[in-house]
């Protein structure tokens, strides 16, 4: 199904109407006309082609990033589609298939193949395809590329400049007890320590507590290191083995775990930094306070002034000692006649750093989301007016616009256009291909 030229892009303008119950999609987010506007100058990976056998979210993020900075993305899936696709919660595209949110959230400007990569046949076409694409990626357990003949190696020895990028768990390069081990982001997040480090008492942890931050953190360094690898290419003519482990991403992320416990900070201690939530009119905001100045200045907002040389609060440790007994208290009633954002304002004009915890629906309405384009609308093709909304790019150019972005392929919708263009494969072949199963 072709879809009409308006409806191949995804649009900032959406409809203002929305599902029964659910917020309406405020204008303050988007601004329509922004979209239609032509691109301003060449994009940093223009002409950067990129052949990815990827699933679910760790591989997809970092792609899609390459492709929203200029690259060529072609997305080889399964048969039955990308994991992704059955994630919860969905929609439903054009034939009635599930779209998981996994999917839309990580597949934008890319177009789809979809193969039967345990076929020879398969293989064979994937062997041909890689020649003419820079990049190779995959996030497969290890050992799995090895099993249907993609591995380094082999993309290697029919395209010797490769830059071949692998997103694993535990990594390919190094030896790692866990190397064989599956892994989502939360089992990495575990694993990192973090968890154990806010865990409350004998509470069971908190699990995804910032959504996938185990795959967004390895697609940045997975990103990254594709372009350093490009760079390095650029100068010695030579390919490279990317290798990314979502828990080495991880640890980077989590620093404090391992940086505090190195410096005698016991596991769960804040240490010495007021950095909590407290209680305003009409919900909770978070502040920071880690300096003398800084506490100085927060007592006498909250009109404590005399807090500032109580014995108590001489050392950073009385902070935290007191806190609950004595500063929240102090600090909340002060608060307690203000909303969020006006503590956070007052205190922000005292150089104090703070901002409210925002509900979902004051996220998607939010000025600073809506001026910086931070969300997407997807439109729905299954009669669903409110539009899916997805992040946006948060990497901006003074010299270059946001790009519009394309939607989500479906699965398989490409198929024929890739194997013609790329290996010049006529209708009669491709038909041969879907009948004989290896493409669908």
């Amino acid at each position: 199904m072709s879809l009409g030229k308006d409806e191949e892009r995804t649009s900032s303008g959406a409809d203002e109407s929305s599902a029964p119950g659910r917020p309406k999609v405020g204008s303050a987010r988007f601004a329509t006309d922004r979209f239609d506007e032509p691109r301003r100058g060449i994009r940093s990976l223009d002409g950067i082609r990129v052949l990815a056998l990827e699933q679910m979210q760790a591989l997809p993020y970092a792609t899609q990033l390459l492709a929203r900075l200029g690259a060529d993305v072609v997305k080889i899936e399964p048969l039955s589609g990308d994991l992704g696709r059955a994630s919860m919660p969905s929609m439903k595209d054009p034939y009635g298939r599930p779209v998981g949110a996994t999917f839309l959230r990580n597949n934008l400007n890319k177009r789809s193949l979809c193969l039967d990569l345990k076929s020879r046949t398969g293989r064979e076409l994937v062997l041909k395809l890689a020649p003419r694409f820079d990049v190779f990626a995959e996030n497969f357990t290890p050992g799995v590329v090895d099993r249907l003949g993609v591995s380094y190696k082999d993309i290697y020895e029919v395209h010797p400049s490769v830059i071949y990028a692998s997103v694993s768990g535990f990594g390919n390069s190094e030896a790692s007890p866990y190397r064989t081990w599956p892994a989502f982001a939360p089992v990495v997040e575990a694993m990192s320590g973090i968890y154990e480090l806010k865990r409350r008492q004998d509470q069971p942890p908190e699990v995804s507590p910032v959504g996938a931050l185990g795959d967004i953190g390895a697609a940045l360094f997975c990103s990254l290191g594709i372009m350093a690898a490009l760079r390095r290419r650029d100068l010695t003519g030579q390919g490279d083995y990317v290798d990314i482990a979502m828990l080495d991403a991880v640890v980077a992320m989590t620093d404090i775990v391992t940086n505090f416990w190195s410096m005698g900070v016991e596991n769960g201690d804040s240490g010495t930094v007021i950095n909590h939530g407290f209680l305003a009119s009409d919900g909770w905001f978070v502040m920071q306070v880690g300096r003398e100045h800084h506490f100085e200045r927060l007592v006498e907002v909250i009109g404590q002034p005399e807090f500032a040389a109580d014995p108590r609060f001489a050392e950073r440790s009385g902070w935290i000692e007191h806190l609950d007994g004595v500063l929240r208290p102090a600090v909340e009633r002060w608060a307690s006649d203000k909303t969020r954002l006006e503590a956070c304002e007052v205190l922000g004009e005292a150089g104090i750093a703070a901002g409210p915890c925002l509900r979902d629906d004051e996220v998607a309405d939010d000025p600073h989301i809506g001026a910086r384009h931070m969300l997407v609308a997807i439109e729905r093709t299954d009669g669903v007016a409110q539009p899916v909304l997805i992040p946006g790019n948060p990497i901006k150019f003074a010299g270059i616009a946001d790009d519009v972005d394309s939607r989500m392929p479906w699965a398989g919708e490409h198929s024929e256009e890739i194997l013609r263009d790329e290996l010049g494969l006529d209708r009669r072949a491709v038909d041969a291909l879907r009948n004989d199963g290896i493409i669908s």
